[in-house]
């Protein structure tokens, strides 16, 4: 009887054995390359209007290998401005082993970033792969030197406070082109009413659907009162907002106001940072202030200005002026009308 047991014990042990060696042989595990190395056609990469659509870089870099069990694996191409170590990263996925960006989409990328038009920036690239959200390889990092350039575009906004003619109205910009355009408007009393035109001309022309939601079949918009507003539509998303406007101001005895309230000044929608104003001014002094307020504030002389504390502005001759203020490159002209 002992005899019988042991011997069915040691055949169990067998088939416990057999069994999991059975087992261990039907695992497959994949195994996934990591991220190769990345290349680039030049590093330094010259941007321009007239050289939109040329081919700005090409990317180059091995495809991802698995063995074992086969699982799908994702190639990306990361782009961030350099210092922000892949923080606020934009992506392209690609399913080929070399990426072509064009000159337009480089800069809109740029911009997107937070690189300032008109100066030298450095976008760094590397290439993620993975099979899993939680199992990412990366390659080597580029870095692309380039000046991201103006590629601005504008709608119109017709309304009641300059007569509903498109052909004549102001406007709201893009500077990187990514449809969503913002801009100031200077409504007047008891004209509120406006509409939005991809053009200077009635063809196509957007309206309020209600909701902050904007369609070519809504009716007319409503600015809330008057004054300068900032007004911003998203032609992705289809909405629209409308916001009072902090900005620039001149204040002086030569003005209007005097020392004691400011005039306040219109951001031109150029895209390049210029606010005016026509006004009539007598001999004196001005300067410029932010938000009405000393806070922040500039002076200074022969269109040059200084920072906050600035020598007061003279003006020598009354009159009508063009009032033209750069707070970035810090200038102003006054033009006598």
């Amino acid at each position: 009887m002992k005899s019988i047991l042991i011997k069915t014990l040691a055949f169990s042990l067998i088939a416990v054995s057999l069994w999991s060696c059975k087992k261990d042989e039907d695992k497959v595990v994949a195994n996934v390359s990591a991220a190769g190395t990345l290349a680039a056609s030049n590093t330094t990469v010259a941007l321009s209007t007239q050289d939109a659509a040329k081919t700005a870089v090409t990317f180059t870099f091995p495809q991802a290998t698995v063995t074992g069990y086969q699982v799908p694996v994702t190639s990306t191409l990361q782009f961030d401005l350099k210092g922000n170590n892949f923080v606020t990263a934009k992506e392209m996925v690609t399913t080929a082993t070399t990426y072509s960006t064009t000159v337009a989409d480089l800069n809109k990328m740029m911009l997107s970033l937070g690189a300032t038009i008109g100066k030298p920036a450095e976008l760094e690239v590397r290439l993620k792969s993975a099979a899993a959200a939680n199992l990412p390889t990366y390659s080597n990092v580029i870095t692309l030197s380039g000046t991201p350039y103006l590629a601005s575009a504008w709608i119109y906004v017709p309304g009641a406070y300059q007569g509903w003619k498109p052909e004549t109205a102001d406007s709201l910009i893009s500077l990187t082109g990514n449809g969503i355009y913002v801009g100031v408007i200077a409504f007047t009393e008891g004209n509120f009413g406006f509409k939005v035109t991809p053009a200077k001309k009635w063809d196509v022309a957007f309206g309020d659907a209600g909701g902050g939601k904007i369609s070519t079949s809504g009716g007319d918009f409503s600015a809330p009162s008057a004054g300068l507003k900032t007004l911003t539509v998203d032609l992705n998303a289809n909405t629209w907002k409308i916001e009072d406007t902090i900005g620039w101001g001149v204040i002086g005895d030569a003005t209007p106001g005097g020392w004691n309230a400011d005039t306040d000044m219109k951001a031109i929608n150029d895209g390049k940072g210029n606010y005016q104003v026509k006004l009539d001014l007598v001999v004196g002094e001005i300067k410029f202030r932010f938000a009405d307020a000393w806070d922040v504030n500039l002076g200074g002389a022969d269109g040059k200005l200084v920072d906050k504390d600035g020598p007061n502005i003279k003006v020598a001759t009354a009159g009508n002026y063009t009032i033209t203020l750069n707070p970035e490159a810090k200038t102003y002209i006054l033009t006598k009308n």
